[in-house]
């Protein structure tokens, strides 16, 4: 058996740009009035404009255009004053036109770029080359019938927004840090579900390598069909591994597109890749030229949300919370506004996010609810944070049972359930004293190893406190009087 070849990974470097397609929000099509509605009966969202039929006529949708400019300002794009639209030619049976509205010289959205953050905490700054608004085509259906392939054109013509990356993404994981910050982006401007599993938010990637240092790119390969933010990792990477292989073993690699199959976690050929001249791009004659005056881009500016990247900076440098909090808490937008709701209540950030990060999102998750179902008030986790902070209850006490407690009355304040739950740690000096006395007379030998130099048996004797009280006793009050009583003792 011959010596199989030692592939030398490290000398290569992968060049991918992402195309990411984000289904827009809207109450109707692109181009037409059509409702759409994910999951609905085949074929009944439709009309004959939708359908394509003879002498229907497109219009602009003024929701999509504002949703296409909110995604441009989170991207730092430039927004185009003048655009108009394209049709861009090919055929495939869930396309009723034979030709997809789009934007082609003239996008909506150009010259941007996003921060990525990767796991280490490094961040990459990946450009943008362009944002621009097209329409879908149907979907077609092999699995329904054993002789047949089905089409719904429901979706024909929903609108959609295409965000193309520059080529500066250079493994699977910045990949995934990529798709992950597009889909915080569109849900935090509520322009997108982001749901890749139910197809809203679909990426495609285009992948080449070369030797390191080399400025020419390689031959590129498009990868399709990677329903989830992890396929698309695993794809690139498997990608990137048979593209090295193929060079290094003096295989050709061509420009094709290809699918990934995520059981097997590898990618196939589905055909050779179409370029821009297949397409037969000319000028929509039937929709106007789009002009995007100063007073509406100023009005849609008013309407954006504050994003995460400076919902960010403000939880790690005014407010104080690690890198890992603010990540955490900026991930969702209504987990973030919960949080600072929480803050107009109290001054401890930290226990905030505590509460916010462990207690709730854990009991948000055994339930499968979301922040926004979420019974109790910012308010109300502010005061047990107060109880906690004022020494009148233990975390463990709030954690473990006074915030169950809450979670069923929630129409009683926190300082009411303790009381009615007898939670309220006992502070006063003279209950604290009958309390370490019981316990020194119990283990009167301990005291004398105490004496001896043996501290650590201070637990021990906090330990008989907390069973006498009925872990009612205020703990660092009662460690204070404990040890002094040890020392007179």
């Amino acid at each position: 058996m011959s010596d199989s070849k030692i592939i030398d990974f490290e000398k290569y470097e992968a060049v991918i740009g992402l195309e990411v397609h984000a289904q827009m929000l809207t109450k109707s099509k692109a181009y037409c009035s059509d409702p759409y509605t994910y999951g609905g009966e085949p074929n009944t969202q439709v009309s004959p404009i939708s359908l394509g039929h003879p002498g229907t006529l497109p219009k602009h949708n003024k929701v999509v255009v504002e949703n296409a400019i909110k995604m441009g300002i989170a991207c730092n794009c430039e927004i185009a004053s003048h655009q108009y639209y394209a049709r861009k030619n090919y055929f495939y049976a869930d396309l009723p036109k034979g030709y997809q509205i789009t934007q082609d010289k003239t996008p909506i959205c150009t010259a941007g770029k996003i921060s990525i953050r990767m796991k280490d905490g490094s961040e990459r700054l990946i450009g943008i080359t362009r944002i621009h608004m097209e329409e879908d085509a149907g979907k077609s259906m092999h699995d329904q019938d054993v002789y047949h392939s089905l089409i719904d054109l429901n979706r024909a013509g929903v609108p959609l927004i295409e965000i193309v990356s520059e080529p500066d993404i250079r493994t699977g994981e910045e990949a995934y840090q990529y798709i992950s910050e597009i889909r915080k982006l569109v849900r935090y401007l509520d322009i997108c579900d982001g749901n890749m599993e139910e197809g809203s938010l679909r990426c495609d990637a285009n992948i080449s390598v070369r030797i390191k240092g080399a400025s020419a790119f390689g031959t590129k390969v498009e990868v399709k069909n990677m329903n989830s933010m992890r396929n698309v990792q695993r794809a690139i990477d498997f990608e990137i591994e048979r593209q090295i292989t193929a060079l290094e073993t003096g295989e050709t690699i061509y420009q094709e597109t290809r699918n990934f199959d995520a059981i097997k976690g590898r990618t196939l050929t589905m055909r050779s890749k179409e370029g821009a001249s297949d397409y037969r791009y000319f000028p929509e004659p039937d929709l106007p030229p789009l002009h995007i005056t100063a007073s509406f881009l100023e009005a849609v500016k008013a309407k954006m949300p504050e994003l995460p990247s400076a919902l960010f900076e403000k939880f790690t440098k005014a407010i104080g919370l690690s890198e890992y909090d603010a990540q955490v808490l900026t991930e969702n937008k209504d987990i973030a506004a919960y949080f600072e709701a929480i803050l107009k209540h109290t001054n401890n950030a930290k226990a905030a996010a505590n509460w916010l990060m462990v207690n709730i999102k854990g009991y948000l998750n055994e339930q499968a609810l979301e922040i926004n179902d979420f019974v109790l008030q910012p308010a109300k986790i502010a005061e047990i944070i107060s109880l906690i902070d004022e020494n009148k209850i233990s975390n463990s006490a709030a954690s473990q049972r006074l915030f169950p407690a809450m979670l069923e009355e929630h129409h009683l304040s926190a300082l009411q359930l303790a009381e009615k739950l007898n939670l309220l740690q006992e502070s006063d000096s003279g209950e604290l004293n009958k309390w370490i006395a019981d316990a020194l007379a119990k283990y009167p030998e301990k005291v004398a190893e105490y004496k001896a130099g043996k501290k650590s048996l201070t637990g021990l004797f906090m330990g008989e406190v907390m069973k006498s009280s009925k872990g009612k006793a205020d703990p660092k009050a009662a460690t204070s009087l404990l040890i002094e009583a040890l020392e007179k003792s």
